[in-house]
């Protein structure tokens, strides 16, 4: 049995102890972590966990450790909890963002290959069958040679959202709606299309004022084989739509699942192509479903990948590359000029001080919040069947 800890007692710990404890037998939460250990000992009752309450990761390990952890934390602190944990030769699943800076994910997988320890970043988006259909389709090159992808990760959310004590300041949140929303798009968005050369980028803080950071940002992304991507990220569009688009050559796929195969008339204007289209849609449907979704798909391949009899979906260097697309992001927008990838050491956005000196503070913070009175989350669309 593989005795688990949860580290952070927030919204999202709920999410892990149940993918957990839908694992069976063969794991136990046997820590709850928080730096107030009354939220540790309420998440703990909620659930009825026979667990340890500690106040720290060093409390934890000082009282012998655990086998695996999920990190939970704010997005500052997942980087010192995770490479604790690792050199501690703890395996470690941690939340999204997986750090603030490319040098923090660096620090990580340095901790995890010099352990031997599994680090996995949850992108739990992936594990949903619509998903992995879309994947398979893209994959099979039935669309054609990719032209454009566009990611739209549109999110809502009002002024008090950014009254919680570390959010809404680049030192604590790493940023704003492209770092702590769009970052599972831009997850998607790497393992569908692919990784770009280019990002040209503007960010804005439209209506959220007690925020230094960013609540719309879209950028152009160009890619070494001739395609082009956009991604825009905002926290101001009412109804929280979302969706990605791939436009190829012969036909387009997206989800919400869509399929559309144009094919030209003698004077270049389109008629439809059934056939392609038909052909793309029964392609898809023989995908099968996946048994597991969400966190709870994560979570089992994060365990299966500890005991050895699945490889990760989604490892720390995975989680590395969508933190160094954002940063790339952040970079061109602060800047003012087009950021070529892959971003090096000397870059000015690769750590958490060169962001902190050069990135764009909209407003002053000042209100702050130790706690809401409730940590009840919306997970943002269902992207259908």
């Amino acid at each position: 049995m593989h005795r688990i800890a949860i580290i952070g007692a927030g919204a999202i710990a709920d999410t892990h102890i149940q993918a957990y404890a839908r694992c069976g037998a063969a794991c136990k939460i046997a820590a709850v972590v928080d730096l107030y250990p009354e939220k540790a000992r309420a998440k703990a009752a909620k659930h009825g966990l026979d667990a340890a309450v500690f106040k720290s990761c060093d409390e934890l390990l000082a009282a012998g450790g655990c086998d695996a952890a999920s990190v939970c934390l704010p997005p500052f602190e997942h980087a010192a909890a995770a490479i604790a944990l690792l050199r501690a030769g703890v395996h470690v699943l941690v939340e999204k963002p997986m750090a603030v800076s490319i040098e923090e994910c660096d620090g990580m997988l340095a901790a995890a290959a010099e352990s031997g320890a599994v680090l996995s970043v949850v992108a739990q988006n992936r594990f949903t069958t619509p998903m992995v259909k879309l994947k398979r389709v893209l994959e099979a090159g039935l669309i054609g040679r990719l032209l454009h992808a566009r990611a739209d990760s549109f999110w809502w959310r009002g002024g008090s959202y950014y009254d919680l004590w570390w959010r809404g300041t680049w030192e604590r949140e790493g940023g704003g709606c492209t770092m702590n929303h769009a970052v599972h798009h831009v997850d998607l968005f790497l393992w569908l299309a692919g990784a770009p050369s280019e990002v040209h980028a503007v960010c804005l803080n439209l209506c959220h004022d007690n925020s230094e950071v960013e609540d719309f940002a879209s950028a152009v992304l160009l890619y070494p084989h001739g395609a082009v991507g956009q991604l825009t990220a905002s926290l101001v569009h009412h109804g929280e739509e979302q969706q990605l688009v791939f436009q190829g050559e012969r036909a387009a796929v997206g989800l919400p699942w869509r399929v559309k195969a144009s094919r030209q008339r003698e004077n270049g204007f389109p008629d439809d192509d059934p056939a392609l289209a038909a052909e793309i849609q029964a392609f898809r449907d023989r995908v099968p479903a996946l048994s597991l979704e969400g966190h709870d798909g994560q979570v089992a391949n994060f365990v299966a990948a500890v005991e050895g009899r699945e490889a990760l979906w989604v490892d720390g260097a995975q989680g590395r590359r969508a933190i160094e697309l954002i940063s790339a992001v952040y970079q061109s927008a602060c800047l003012g000029r087009p950021v070529a990838l892959p971003l090096a050491s000397q870059d000015p956005f690769y750590t958490r001080a060169g962001i902190m000196a050069h990135a764009r503070r909209f407003h002053e913070k000042k209100k702050s919040l130790e706690n809401f009175g409730t940590d009840e989350i919306t997970l943002g669309r269902d992207f259908g069947r």
